[in-house]
């Protein structure tokens, strides 16, 4: 089996007008699944300055992104020989400011705000469900992404 590769990846989220915690997803381009938007690491950019470039090139997403580790997950991407790559996916959590009307991937993908239980029926990736899940119960007590939200609702 080959070994997983490092990626990273924004946790776009926002408060909404009933004051609940929602999470922007985007479509992936291959096979339109919900997911947050990711991608590989990059060479001398630092992880979460990576993950909010993929929130900007892949959703449009401008805002505050922590410097911290929400948590893990893996899948297999499958590359464009048809192997499966397993990936370790590091989430950064984002408090979104702005949305833009024009983005780098705006024609390769859709993006919409769900509600964070929604979010998690919406996944594939078990482990990413679960940390979509421990979100909806007390959003301001998470670690790391509980300092940033409790900021954002002030």
């Amino acid at each position: 089996m080959a070994k997983a590769r490092e990626q990273i990846a924004a946790l776009p989220l926002r408060w909404n007008d009933n004051n609940e915690v929602e999470v922007l997803m985007i479509t992936s381009r291959d096979t339109g699944r919900w997911v947050v938007p990711k991608g590989w690491t990059m060479k001398d950019v630092k992880p979460w300055a990576a993950a909010a470039i993929e929130a900007l090139e892949e959703a449009g997403a401008k805002g505050h992104i922590a410097r911290e580790v929400f948590g893990t997950y893996g899948y297999d991407k499958i590359m464009d020989d048809g192997t499966p790559q397993p990936c370790r996916v590091r989430v950064y959590p984002m408090i979104v400011e702005k949305l833009k009307t024009d983005w780098k991937e705006r024609d390769a993908r859709t993006r919409k705000w769900f509600s964070l239980s929604k979010a998690a029926d919406l996944v594939d990736e078990p482990e990413l469900a679960d940390m979509l899940s421990r979100l909806t119960v007390k959003p301001k007590k998470v670690p790391v992404a509980g300092p940033l939200l409790r900021r954002a609702a002030s």
